[in-house]
C-alpha cells in the first residue's frame, strides 16, 4: 500500500511577473508553477496541491517562504536521486522507504526543481516534514520587510522592483512613534480587506522602520499572522505620518474604529517581501496547527 510523505519546502521568489501566490485560472501564479513542476519531476497525472505559510499578493516577493506538499511516497522513491532502501521495494512500488531514503530523495529534489521552474521562483530546501507540521497553521509568525527610498532623484534602478520611491521627505522617527501605538493584539479590520467568515484580530509584535546606510527605509513588521492587505495598510498609514500630513496619533485612532478607513491607502506590492516563518519545535507543531484553527476573539 503507497503512502503520503510530507515534505517541507523553503522558497523564495520575485512576484513582479506573478499573479501571487494562489493558483488561478489563466494567470501565472507561484503556486502553478511549484504545483506543474512536482507533476513534471514526480510524473503524477495530476500535481500535488501545496498549502503554503502566506499567500502573497500580485507584486508581492518572498524570501523566505515555506510551504508543504503531500506526494507518494513510491513517486518520490522512483526519482532516484538517492537509492538508500531495500533494492526491490523501490522499484516495485510494494514497500515503503525508510526515513533515510524519503529524506535522501527529498533533499534530491531541489536540484531537480532548479531544472525546470522559472528563474524567477527557487526552492531552496526540501526536506521531510517533522509529524504535525502544517506550514500554514503550525507557524508562530510571519516576518515582512517594506522598502522604501525618499532620494530626490529615485530608486537605483537595479533596486526598482523591491523598493518603493516615495517622492517626499520621510522623518523616520515620527513614523517609528505612529508605529508604537498599533503594537499589541488588535482588531485590525481599519487596515484589512474583509472576507467572509474571516477574523481580523491579530497579534502585531513588531513595527519598526530603520533608515540603512544606502538610504533605503526598512519597514519591518512581524504578527503572528496576517489578514489580507495589512502589511502595506499599515505601512501606507505610516507613510503620510512620516511625510507631515497626518498626525501621529491617527494611525492609532484609526485602528481603535475598527472600520476600514478611506485615508488609509495600500502601499504599493512591490516594496513588500515576506522574509521569514517561525515555527515551534517539533513537539509543538500540532499542537499549535490546533491552536491556530480556532477562531479568535479579543479577550477584555
Amino acid at each position: 500500500m503507497d503512502r503520503d510523505v510530507r515534505l517541507r519546502l523553503d522558497l523564495g521568489y520575485d512576484g513582479t511577473e506573478f499573479s501571487g501566490w494562489a493558483k488561478q485560472p489563466g494567470r501565472r501564479t507561484v503556486q502553478g508553477e511549484l504545483e506543474d513542476a512536482f507533476g513534471r519531476i514526480l510524473r503524477l497525472e495530476v500535481p500535488p496541491a501545496l498549502t503554503v505559510a502566506g499567500r502573497t499578493d500580485a507584486g508581492v516577493h518572498a524570501r523566505g517562504q515555506v510551504a508543504h506538499v503531500d506526494v507518494p511516497m513510491s513517486a518520490l522513491a522512483a526519482v532516484g536521486m538517492r537509492q538508500s532502501a531495500a533494492p526491490h521495494g523501490m522499484a516495485q512500488g510494494g514497500s515503503e522507504a525508510s526515513t533515510g531514503s524519503a529524506a535522501g530523495a527529498a533533499a534530491g529534489l531541489i536540484r531537480r526543481l532548479a531544472g525546470v521552474l522559472p528563474p524567477d521562483v527557487r526552492v531552496h530546501a526540501v526536506s521531510v516534514a517533522p509529524e504535525g507540521f502544517d506550514a500554514r497553521f503550525s507557524a508562530l509568525s510571519r516576518r515582512y520587510g517594506y522598502r522604501v527610498c525618499d532620494a530626490p532623484g529615485g530608486v537605483d534602478p537595479l533596486r526598482r522592483r523591491e523598493v518603493l520611491w516615495h517622492s517626499r521627505p520621510l522623518d523616520v522617527e515620527l513614523m517609528n512613534a505612529a508605529a508604537v501605538r498599533l503594537l499589541g493584539e488588535h482588531d485590525f479590520a481599519a487596515f484589512c480587506k474583509r472576507r467572509e467568515g474571516a477574523t481580523t484580530i491579530r497579534e502585531l509584535r513588531r513595527l519598526d522602520l530603520d533608515r540603512g546606510a544606502d538610504g533605503i527605509i526598512l519597514a519591518t513588521v512581524a504578527a503572528d499572522a496576517f489578514c489580507h492587505s495589512m502589511v502595506r495598510a499599515l505601512v501606507g498609514s505610516l507613510l503620510v505620518v512620516g511625510e507631515g500630513r497626518r498626525p501621529v496619533g491617527w494611525p492609532g485612532e484609526v485602528l481603535g474604529r475598527a472600520v476600514r478607513d478611506s485615508g488609509v491607502h495600500v502601499a504599493p506590492a512591490h516594496g513588500l517581501t515576506l522574509e521569514e516563518v517561525r515555527y515551534p519545535a517539533e513537539a509543538e507543531l500540532a499542537r499549535r496547527a490546533l491552536q491556530t484553527r480556532r477562531v479568535r476573539t479579543l479577550s477584555r
